[in-house]
């Protein structure tokens, strides 16, 4: 039986200003109306897999949770990594889990922030490579390649067959004129970091060929800890393995490498030009999303999310305008926007790591305003929901409903407050919000002291676990 195992990192640079270091691309709805992490899991239906195995780190396991909730595959199935150490520990742990319940567990590795725009394609080749995945080799797929592309690895195969050909090599991302010798020759496909093995297979050839990463999962998974939907390993042994790449630790060792070569309309959407690539586009090569006019302009690609964006007389440009930030930029330059997330992290600013609409797992607040000693926000709280009963050191908070019910408790004085009332919350007070109805509840919130900052919380209840 297939077990999906998707991979879930990512720091949020490449795509930025929509996506953030707490908002990486996986979770937008960058092309179509699901996110790329759901569409990643809806592909896979034809294939009539077991749950998946989501691999992600602690700060987005709410909204990770989220997502599969909404697409029906949320089951106890996201694993937590206490840190980052790269794919070959990820797939490990995905390895072990899947061992609990199928010795013969075949795990189909994905990423998950890639476009595929031939699913039926992606499927046929995937079951192709289910029998020698089951028979002991350990499959990766090589995208066909279209043009000289300098920003992938590549991998070579055997000449000759369209399907299963034993891997002669890795190589690392070349210059143009390597990459294109590469293109000419029709033996190298671009490395997809899409692998489809056997758990045991793949754990045999981790442990002789990177013992360390072997054992430090191992055992940082003898005693896994279920959280809400979330399965914890142990934090002290899984910061002992060294972190390295599937690739590396065990691809580039393997005697039993074989590529099936993908034309599935694939792109990894690593940056802005690659968006405008798998995107519709006008009759002069313009690309727009959102409330945009474009006159006299080409090959420009516009995202506007919440205002009118015009253009006039471009020509090669990408335009990004989200909320809190703008990006223009040379489409041959794109790849330079890590820079600017870069200079945003060392002078201190949070747009490279927050959006103004920040998801919790109650529901989400939207930053509206600022100043000296003063902030305002837009808090919506799902029905059922409740945030943690806390305390403040320094602001007090004025809560006003907009639509719904608000259960308030200030002092273990519990109060409804409905549409068009308020409360007041002072400084020190231990207090909580429920939303006790069937619709969502949006109210403003002010808050007025010193410091303002997210860490001024003391939470002493919590049902998601974070106090």
């Amino acid at each position: 039986m297939i077990f999906p195992v998707v991979l879930s990192g990512g720091s949020g640079s490449r795509l930025w200003p929509m996506s953030r270091e707490l908002y990486p691309k996986q979770f937008l709805p960058l092309v179509g109306e699901n996110t790329l992490l759901q569409d990643t899991l809806q592909r896979l239906e034809g294939l009539n897999p077991k749950a998946p195995i989501l691999v992600c780190n602690e700060e987005h396991r709410f909204l990770a949770a989220e997502q599969l909730r909404q697409i029906g595959q949320l089951d106890h199935n996201i694993i937590l990594e206490p840190a980052g150490r790269n794919t070959a520990p990820a797939i490990a742990l995905a390895a072990f889990t899947a061992l609990e319940s199928d010795p013969n567990a075949v795990l189909l590795v994905l990423p998950a922030d890639h476009v595929i725009n031939d699913p039926d394609s992606f499927r046929a080749v995937v079951e192709k490579a289910t029998k020698a995945a089951q028979q002991g080799d350990l499959v990766t797929f090589g995208i066909v390649p279209t043009y000289p592309e300098t920003g992938y690895g590549y991998i070579r195969g055997e000449a000759g067959g369209e399907l299963g050909q034993a891997v002669k090599r890795f190589v690392e991302k070349p210059d143009l004129e390597t990459a294109k010798t590469y293109l000419a020759s029709g033996d190298y496909y671009w490395n997809s970091g899409m692998f489809l093995f056997r758990a045991d297979r793949y754990l045999e050839e981790l442990n002789q060929h990177r013992p360390e990463i072997f054992q430090a999962c191992q055992a940082s998974f003898s005693a896994p800890e279920e959280d809400l939907d979330f399965v914890r390993v142990n934090k002290e042994d899984f910061l002992l393995c060294p972190s390295e790449s599937v690739d590396y630790a065990v691809m580039e060792n393997t005697e039993r490498a074989i590529v099936f070569p993908l034309d599935a309309g694939w792109s990894d959407v690593g940056s802005w030009s690659s968006m405008a690539d798998v995107e519709a586009k006008d009759e002069l090569g313009n690309t727009s999303k959102g409330d945009v006019i474009q006159h006299n302009s080409r090959d420009t690609y516009v995202f506007a999310e919440n205002a009118l964006v015009s253009t006039v007389g471009l020509d090669g440009i990408v335009v990004v305008q989200t909320k809190d930030a703008i990006l223009v930029a040379a489409k041959d330059q794109v790849q330079d926007v890590k820079t600017v997330v870069q200079s945003l992290k060392a002078s201190g600013r949070d747009e490279y790591r927050l959006h103004r609409d920040v998801y919790r797992p109650w529901g989400k607040y939207e930053s509206i305003d600022s100043g000296d000693r003063y902030q305002v926000k837009r808090i919506t709280v799902k029905p059922g929901e409740k945030l943690s009963v806390q305390m403040h050191h320094h602001r007090a908070e004025h809560w006003i409903v907009v639509s719904g019910t608000a259960k308030v408790t200030i002092d273990k004085n519990t109060t409804l407050v409905t549409e068009n009332q308020s409360v007041y919350i002072p400084v020190g007070s231990v207090h909580a919000l429920e939303n006790p109805g069937q619709i969502s509840l949006h109210l403003i919130e002010v808050q007025s002291g010193a410091y303002l900052g997210e860490d001024d919380i003391v939470r002493f209840e919590d049902r998601y676990g974070r106090n």
